[in-house]
């Protein structure tokens, strides 16, 4: 088989219990835009500015969410103070920022407690 057989994330799928709300919100507290919808299976594919997407979709699923055992998506910054600081005060629920060697970061939490996590990587 060819060593190049995978060739880099395509997406990265987040289960919520309510489609158009998350929508909003990923649109209107990240930024996001939405390059896919599909109202039969309840998913939307949104744009994160990286070749890698963000697909919410709804399930009926209840969502069970522990930071420490749940698989989550980082996004890249290059200022994570101030995305902190306007996604707190966007209402957002977010994590302390933490601070070492090599990065800073925090996490914040979409509206069915997904765990997201934004880093600045130091130079």
């Amino acid at each position: 088989m060819d060593k190049n057989f995978l060739q880099g994330i395509d997406t990265v799928i987040i289960r919520v219990s309510d489609i158009d709300k998350s929508k909003t919100w990923y649109m209107e507290k990240l930024g996001f835009k939405s390059i896919h919808e599909d109202v039969n299976l309840k998913l939307v594919v949104l744009d994160t500015f990286s070749p890698t997407s963000l697909t919410i979709w709804e399930t009926e699923d209840k969502i069970q969410n522990n930071q420490n055992t749940t698989s989550y998506p980082i996004f890249k910054t290059i200022n994570a103070d101030a995305v902190h600081r306007h996604l707190k005060n966007s209402g957002v629920k977010t994590g302390d920022l933490t601070t070492d060697h090599a990065v800073t970061y925090f996490t914040f939490y979409d509206l069915d407690d997904n765990v997201l996590e934004a880093c600045q990587v130091h130079k």
